[in-house]
């Protein structure tokens, strides 16, 4: 990065961040910076935050691009798809390489929509810190508290940027009362915004006292946001701003030196008389440990769109996220210097086949090296290496440590998969990590304590047959399913086993109406796709114990096996659809192990059928009291008879449907309200909290999703366009009678 400063007086600076001439992609594409110097990141918030818009400032000054892309026109970087183009929604993380200063900044830019939730999650399982933008007029929403707990899982630090300041319900107090009671954070302000809505210019940064201002369009330069002043506060400022400023940096002190040990040792051995004279380098630092430790966030404030407050924002990212080797990965170390790398993303290109991305934690990278897929226990030869640049990439001649690649040639790698230099270096790495434990854990195998945890993919909620216009289609149509499905792991295909219909099942209608689009313009095949269903779930109602004999004669083979067992009703108002089995303490002491494989094997497949009508069970626990065979019997026949003691089990039992219920929150103005309330009543809606968000009601509830079809077409005619929506799974809750035998006699065509 190049710096052009030009000097008014002594305490004014006009910072230029000067655009490079030459190609900067493939100039810094074949240097690999010290590990300390890297920054992985991902930008994150709700729908319509600004979070494109960001990282297309954030190429802008960075010098990777030479103009300012929009969302609106259409030409954004990372933003590449035609449907993201189409919709002004980012559909897919993309991720892009650039530098800031002396810093090399990996960014994936993340979807704000509910539907795409797995590319947050997956982003997030392989980033080391991450930014969330915020609608400085909004606060927190709906996505805002999804896309958090995902951070919060895998412990990534965050700096949060409080966006759209200059909007006129912008409220910097506001946005900051909701991340600490919404998020449950401890936000650390390091900004005050100068002036408000229309008005605001800049901001001052309260470690350094010194005032940012970004000038109206009085000349070219200006515009775009590159040219900046730099002024120090002095006496001549409003003395409104400077007592803001004053009791603002009195509280950053007295917050910091509360969550830091080492800066509040510092404060009372050297500074107890004037906080004034704390050193910013000192402030930052202590900042820095803070947010490493995630015990408090840093807060800046700007607005993208009009190109204030991004520079900064970059600055934050170098200076208080963490490096790679900050963060402590504990199975890596055991790898020491071998290659230890996870596949976290998957595309598809016509001319190079499958384009898998992988962040390397241990080792070296190179094309022509072959690789061993632990997971899928095959070896393969990467080609290509690059390094990513949304849809255009550079190739490398190499990528060491704690850098994220992309690479060409791995044609079995799914997301999840974790990538060694060889079979015998994971070996090496599970001894090592059995020495340390003594022993334990090395029961399980080679390489089961060695494998990188994947990543965790969302049941689907809705589904859907999709049919080619020919026959002579199907095997295209297959191709493109399976490629898809490769790409999107939340996306999952069956076949119907009754009708041999092809199944479609997404994570919401946008989910799937994107997904029919793109077999359309990518492959070419125009689809039909049935009407929208619900993934409903099954359970049961009561405990039952019951018994199964099974007695098959096979050649001169003869098979026989009884299984007792009972089945018990758990709480079944959960997201994960888990069901459990369980052996007697004395059974499960006397089988082996491939008799119980069996019996798991058996149990797994009749949990995947309710009595009712065939949805997947959730809540139900079998245990497992006794399994008699005759000798020779196979484990097959052990399996099978195991599974139809199940299934009797369940339609004694009594099943029970359950639906799908959504977390509903809609933002609308005051006078259509009653409008909405209207509609919600007659979806089943049940109505939690009507909050007020300056002149907005924001009404938050709970619906089942069978009756949110089209919901969004609905909303704008009651509201005249003028509501806006987000809608998440919530739980699964038993439907009651009269609902529940409506859709059995509309499934059974009674209805």
């Amino acid at each position: 990065m190049i710096w052009s400063c030009r000097c008014r007086v002594s305490c004014h600076v006009r910072r230029h961040y000067r655009i490079l001439p030459d190609d900067v992609k493939s100039l810094r594409a074949v240097v690999n910076p010290d590990v300390s110097k890297i920054r992985n990141i991902g930008i994150m918030a709700h729908i319509d935050a600004g979070k494109t818009t960001t990282t297309e400032r954030m190429l802008y000054y960075s010098g990777y691009t030479r103009a300012l892309g929009d969302v609106d026109d259409g030409d954004t970087v990372t933003d590449f798809m035609a449907q993201e183009r189409e919709r002004g929604i980012t559909i897919q993380s993309a991720a892009v390489t650039f530098e800031w200063k002396t810093h090399r900044i990996n960014l994936i830019d993340t979807p704000g929509h509910v539907d795409f939730t797995l590319e947050v999650e997956r982003a997030l399982r392989v980033l080391d810190g991450a930014v969330a933008v915020f609608d400085a007029s909004a606060g927190v929403e709906a996505q805002t508290l999804t896309v958090w707990r995902q951070a919060e899982k895998h412990h990534v630090p965050c700096v949060c940027f409080l966006n759209k300041m200059d909007k006129p319900a912008a409220s910097l107090s506001f946005s900051i009362e909701s991340i600490k009671k919404k998020l449950k954070a401890n936000p650390v302000l390091l900004q005050i915004p100068v002036g408000s809505g229309k008005d605001f210019s800049g901001v001052v940064d309260l470690l350094t006292n010194q005032k940012l201002i970004w000038k109206h369009k009085t000349m070219r330069d200006e515009e775009d946001g590159r040219i900046f002043e730099i002024t120090p506060l002095d006496e001549s400022e409003e003395p409104e701003l400077l007592q803001e400023v004053s009791e603002a940096r009195t509280a950053l002190i007295e917050q910091v030196a509360d969550l830091d040990d080492e800066f509040a040792d510092l404060l009372l051995t050297d500074f107890g008389e004037n906080f004034d004279e704390v050193p910013s380098i000192k402030l930052q630092e202590a900042v820095r440990r803070v947010t490493l430790a995630r015990k408090g966030v840093p807060v800046l404030c700007g607005s993208s769109l009009r190109n204030k407050g991004v520079q900064p924002l970059l600055d934050a990212i170098t200076a208080y996220l963490p490096a790679p080797n900050e963060r402590h990965h504990d199975l890596v170390r055991w790898y020491k210097d071998d290659l230890c790398a996870l596949a976290f993303k998957v595309l598809h290109d016509k001319q190079r086949g499958p384009l898998v991305f992988l962040r390397i934690y241990s080792g070296t990278l190179k094309p022509q090296f072959a690789v061993h897929n632990i997971n899928r226990n095959s070896v393969e030869r990467i080609s290509r290496l690059m390094v990513p640049f949304a849809d255009q990439n550079v190739e490398i001649p190499s990528m060491t440590a704690g850098n994220i690649a992309l690479t060409v040639g791995l044609k079995q790698t799914v997301t999840g998969d974790t990538i060694v230099s060889s079979k015998s270096s994971a070996a090496a790495a599970a001894t090592r990590r059995a020495q340390n434990d003594s022993g334990t854990g090395a029961k399980r195998g080679e390489h089961a304590s060695v494998v990188l945890s994947g990543v965790e993919v969302p049941e689907p909620v809705f589904f859907c047959t999709i049919e080619p216009p020919t026959m002579a289609k199907q095997a295209d149509l297959e191709n493109a399913l399976n490629n898809l499905q490769r790409e999107d792991p939340s996306l999952k295909v069956r076949v119907d086993p009754d009708s041999g219909q092809t199944i479609l099942c997404g994570m919401g209608e946008l989910h799937i109406e994107i997904i029919h689009d793109r077999i359309r313009r990518e492959y070419g095949i125009e689809t039909h796709l049935g009407p929208l269903q619900v993934a409903y779930r099954e359970s049961i109602l009561h405990e039952v114990s019951t018994t199964e004999t099974l007695d098959r004669t096979i050649g001169e083979r003869r098979h026989v096996v009884t299984v007792e067992l009972a089945v018990t009703p758990l709480d079944s108002s959960c997201t994960g659809g888990s069901c459990e089995f369980a052996f007697t303490e004395e059974l499960g002491a006397k089988l082996s192990a491939e008799i119980k494989e069996a019996v798991e094997n058996g149990v797994q497949s009749a949990y995947l059928q309710g009595p009712l009508l065939g949805y997947p069970l959730q809540g139900v626990s079998a245990l497992i009291q006794s399994v008699h065979m005759e000798p020779g019997t196979s484990p097959a026949m052990v399996s099978a008879c195991v599974s139809r003691c199940v299934h009797k089990a369940l339609r004694l039992a009594g099943g029970q449907l359950l639906e799908p219920v959504m977390s509903l929150e809609v933002t609308v103005e005051e006078e259509r309200l009653s409008s909405v309330l209207g509609d919600l009543a007659q979806r089943r809606g049940t109505v939690r909290d009507i909050q007020s968000r300056h002149d907005d009601k924001v009404l938050l509830a709970t619906v089942p999703l069978a009756e949110m079809m089209g919901y969004s077409t609905i909303l704008r005619t009651v509201t005249s366009g003028n509501a806006t929506f987000t809608l998440e799974l919530d739980t699964y809750e038993a439907m009651n009678p009269q609902d529940q035998n409506t859709l059995l006699k509309r499934v059974s065509g009674l209805l």
